[in-house]
């Protein structure tokens, strides 16, 4: 990862019991998996039957079959019913599921299925979620947008999300227990866009104050959450105390045991209660006793001890009572408690993390009381250099995503692979599941797609036929052009290296004749002409697919990671002249670097995917009141902005290629930063660039802190017909013609 990366931590682990009786049982008239048939179907869902059935060796089922003119879906809980459903989709209609179109179009009459299907999945837990996407990607999401995305998990087979909306008010209730008031409680809450850096005990307050009435609402959206998602069958990783407590902690309890953390990044220290403080169980018990209260519990807990923090000794005594006391916090109120414990401390912390220290960590724990996420497993699979976790439970995912950046990445070829790969290996030691683990989600559906392949599989899957069909479903039809430019997706864009995530557009970097901005990193790891190939293919049957949402996302996704790439030789030309004092071919490459961002931001203002809009105006949608509405709007700007204050070290880590942000942010900081070496020319003094960037930080800490511009929150201009004007414009330069 990037150095002070901030990253996920999750949790996670459900047993998903097998049922009583063998026989096939009816649906019930009110059952969670007929109201999501309904949702997806619509009027179709009739023609549909359900069943129940028992697991098979205790792991998730389902069939598949045509009976008396119904289809029939049968499994073991509603995310195998919900999975029969989506193999029909996929198999028998050609349709695909995905964030970009959630709503099946059926024909009459239904397509029959001739011989019953059976599927039983070889993973016992299907993950999802990290503590990063709830603020990367879920940060304002109304209970509309959660019912969708559970349906999509549904559909999908996974079986245990990550679930930590509405966790600062079970916060806020302990500490009040424990005497704090709400005024003390301020500088501890940060704003909704920083939870889960909150959550994982790196910062304090940032993005506040935080309104009760988010935390009274967000409580409230959290039970619809975890209801549905248990009720179809899904068991909820919920988060356990590691000891983070309010900057006021130490006036109120002096002879605490606490220590002082930081983070980095420009943030202030927090306070760590000690594992060692009789205090840490007591809280501990508080806190799993009123979240309980409030959400309920499955008995899987996220907890993370060392989120990018480095322990204070190697000591293994040290680091074995710790884990045993971190562990016992869970057990004594909850028996059945299993630790759900993040991996990623051991690859983002090698050096510290040898054999002795895992293995003392893991050491104080039962191995059926413990469960690790092996994190970033298709880029960096810890489980291999490790022995398998020494004999504990684990779990392979797939991170892809970090920061929530927009860019097309993948690596196809581990993720179709490396699953049922591990699953074969006599090495793998005790592999229980697959799961998705990104900081950021809503992009790369194909990535994600396949992936999700291997939930109902224990074989490799074959990227090149897996694609074709992917192409026919996601868009509706056999088409040769439209295969053919997958197969260079998966050749370029998805083939990524081992670097962190997506390439960024030097676009979104703070101005630079650098190569690469300050944690944007636009290295590729392909040819960028091959892509303009995959471009012109999809451009060339566009007319065809122009109604169809998937298709016209893939389109503008395509086109704007092209105008993104182009970016970078066109910023070395802007060095180049300046260099070697050519005002002239400065000027003309400037503005041409300017009108290719307000190109690329006509591209993308025509999918709502791609709005700052919308994310401002579903944060401002929270409040109550302007002040609360404001509040919500800054944390919004600020996360994919500067990350913090205007010196913050983290700025750009979750750039997005966003309509709006395009115009009102990158573009004016690159104007300001052409004026001043297009000057430093005219009067023959070199460009004081220093006090330029302090100036465009001045100048990126007001952007940050305004309210109410007025951005689009709806699409604008018909995508294919943009696309082809920027096609017509910009093709033959991007192909090297010109």
């Amino acid at each position: 990862m990037k150095m002070l990366k901030p990253i996920l931590y999750l949790g996670a682990i459900v047993i998903l019991l097998a049922g009583c009786a063998p026989e096939k049982k009816e649906k019930q008239p009110d059952d969670a998996a007929t109201a999501l048939l309904k949702r997806v179907v619509k009027d179709k869902a009739n023609a549909f039957v359900i069943e129940y059935i028992d697991q098979e060796n205790g792991f998730d089922v389902f069939e598949l079959e045509s009976t008396s003119g119904k289809i029939v879906l049968r499994g073991n809980n509603g995310v195998a019913v919900a999975s029969a459903l989506n193999y029909y989709l996929k198999n028998y209609c050609h349709q695909e599921m995905s964030w970009n179109d959630m709503e099946a179009e059926l024909g009459e009459p239904l397509q029959i299925v001739a011989t019953k299907v059976r599927k039983v999945t070889p993973y016992k837990y299907r993950y999802y979620l990290n503590y990063c996407t709830f603020n990367y990607t879920m940060a304002w999401w109304n209970w509309d947008r959660w019912q969708q995305e559970i349906d999509w998990m549904a559909l999908n087979g996974i079986n245990m999300p990550l679930a930590l909306t509405g966790e600062e008010a079970i916060w806020r209730d302990v500490y009040r227990k424990l005497g704090f008031t709400d005024k003390e409680l301020e500088a501890f809450f940060s704003g909704p866009s920083y939870f889960s850096w909150l959550w994982m005990g790196n910062i304090d307050g940032w993005g506040g104050p935080l309104p009760q009435h988010w935390m009274d609402t967000h409580k409230d959206l959290q039970k619809q959450i975890v209801a549905r998602e248990r009720s179809l069958g899904m068991t909820t990783v919920l988060p356990a105390f590691t000891g983070h407590v309010p900057p006021t902690f130490v006036q109120k309890f002096p002879n605490a045991k606490l220590k002082k953390t930081n983070w980095g990044a420009g943030f202030n220290d927090v306070y760590i209660l000690d594992a060692e403080d009789s205090l840490f169980e007591k809280i501990g018990a508080m806190f799993l006793e009123a979240q309980t209260k409030e959400y309920g519990t499955d008995h899987f807990y996220s907890a993370d001890t060392f989120n990018e923090n480095v322990p204070p000794t190697t000591d293994s005594t040290y680091l074995s009572n710790i884990s045993a006391k971190v562990y016992r916090s869970m057990a004594n109120t909850d028996p059945k408690a299993v630790w759900v414990m993040q991996g990623w401390m051991f690859h983002y912390n090698d050096e510290f993390w040898k054999p002795v220290q895992m293995q003392a960590l893991f050491a104080a724990i039962p191995d059926d009381k413990m469960i690790v996420l092996d994190l970033y497993s298709e880029s960096h699979p810890v489980w291999k250099t490790n022995d398998a976790y020494y004999g504990k439970p684990w779990i392979w995912n797939m991170l892809q995503n970090f920061g929530g950046n927009v860019g097309m990445f993948g690596r196809m070829s581990n993720v179709a692979a490396d699953p049922a790969a591990a699953l074969h290996d006599p090495k793998a030691g005790k592999l229980m599941g697959i799961g998705l683990t990104p900081e950021g989600n809503e992009q790369n559906p194909a990535l994600f797609a396949l992936m999700l392949e291997n939930v109902w599989r224990n074989e490799p899957v074959n990227v090149d036929d897996w694609l074709k069909g992917y192409a026919r479903r996601r868009y509706g039809a056999n088409n040769a052009a439209v295969i053919e430019a997958w197969g260079i997706l998966k050749n370029t864009v998805y083939s990524g290296g081992l670097g962190e995530g997506a390439s960024e557009s030097i676009i979104v970097a703070r101005p630079t004749f650098s190569v690469t901005g300050h944690r944007v990193l636009t290295r590729l790891d392909y040819d960028p002409q091959e892509l303009v190939k995959a471009w012109q293919l999809l451009v060339q049957v566009a007319d065809s697919f122009h109604t169809n949402e998937s298709f016209t996302y893939d389109l503008v996704d395509v086109t704007r990671q092209v105008l993104a790439n182009y970016a970078s030789p066109l910023q070395q030309r802007i060095a180049q002249a300046y260099q070697k004092k050519d005002k002239a071919a400065l000027h003309t490459y400037s503005q041409e670097f300017l009108t290719l961002i307000d190109d690329l931001d006509s591209v993308v203002a025509t999918r709502k995917e791609f709005l700052l809009g919308k994310w401002i105006d579903d944060a401002r949608s929270w409040g109550e009141t302007d002040d609360e509405k404001n509040i919500y709007e800054f944390n919004a700007r600020d996360l994919v902005t500067l990350w913090g204050d205007k010196n913050s070290e983290l700025h750009e880590y979750s750039n997005r290629q966003w309509a709006g942000l395009l115009k009102s942010f990158y573009k004016p900081r690159w104007e300001q930063f052409f004026t001043a070496i297009e000057s430093s020319i005219t009067t023959h003094k070199k460009a004081n660039l220093p006090a330029l960037e302090e100036k465009l930080k001045n100048w990126e800490w007001q952007w940050a802190t305004t309210t109410g511009n007025g951005f689009a929150t709806k699409p604008a201009g018909d995508p294919v017909d943009v696309v082809k004007s920027i096609f017509a414009k910009y093709h033959d330069r991007l192909a090297g013609k010109n």
